[in-house]
């Protein structure tokens, strides 16, 4: 199974932002290094969802949003390495949108949150069409 390392305070991050989200989906992007079949996030960016007309079940992230953290990651020697959305009141599994959507090669982090706030976080990368899940170490900064 891949590993998804994650920093403690990035997932902090992620919780804060799909709370205050809640009820919508909530998105962003997964900025890091990859190799040899491990992901190593350095921090989380929040893009807003321009998906205006089913905000509450489905994202899309804001081109401009993606450009700019794209540029800002390369300069600091990071890369783009995945995606992370949240699923309000539903399983943090993905949906069929999101795999007719995902890339092959990167990590899609869904987060399931409730009014009561993170109810899962779980990480998926597209093999085959399919989505397999992948192993979240959760580290220091």
């Amino acid at each position: 199974m891949r590993t998804l390392s994650l920093p403690e305070d990035a997932r902090a991050e992620l919780a804060t932002m799909v709370r205050e989200g809640y009820p919508l989906e909530t998105c962003g992007l997964l900025v890091g290094r990859q190799a040899n079949g491990q992901v190593e996030v350095q921090t989380v960016v929040q893009s807003r969802n321009i998906n205006r007309e089913r905000a509450e079940d489905r994202y899309e992230l804001d081109p401009h949003d993606f450009l700019v953290t794209d540029k800002r990651a390369r300069a600091d020697g990071l890369e783009i390495v995945g995606v992370w959305h949240s699923h309000p009141d539903h399983p943090a599994r993905p949906s069929e949108t999101d795999r007719v959507a995902a890339w092959e090669g990167w990590s899609y982090v869904i987060i399931s949150v409730t009014r009561d706030g993170v109810a899962d976080l779980r990480s998926w990368r597209l093999d085959s069409e399919q989505f397999v899940e992948e192993q979240i170490q959760l580290c220091p900064r």
